[in-house]
């Protein structure tokens, strides 16, 4: 499993249902390309049961703004639809996997 790459027309439809992680990132950010392998490790882990999906900010920021992503890397945890929990700025692995953890069934 991977990471896809999701935008301002298919955010919604990309994560309305099941347990979904979206990484707000932008090119030029370097926490976020040091979130980068821990965050691909993570979706080979659990991509069976968590989907991970990234938006780049610059090139999306109808969402960035509704999903009020104040600072990058922003990780956004969805679950139905709905917003169950946020992870702001470079998390070390162990860190992010043990916050994920909690959502996987």
């Amino acid at each position: 499993m991977s990471v896809k790459p999701i935008n301002d027309q298919n955010f919604n439809q990309e994560t309305d249902s099941g347990t979904v992680v979206i990484d707000f990132n932008a090119t030029w950010c370097p926490p976020c390309k040091m979130m980068n392998p821990i965050v691909e490790k993570m979706a080979d882990e659990l991509g069976d049961k968590v989907a991970f999906k990234s938006l780049d900010i610059d090139e999306n920021q109808q969402t960035a703004m509704q999903m009020q992503v104040q600072g990058i890397p922003t990780f956004i945890v969805k679950k139905d639809g709905k917003i169950v929990d946020r992870i702001v700025g470079f998390t070390p692995e162990p860190a992010f996997k043990s916050r994920l953890s909690q959502y996987v069934d």
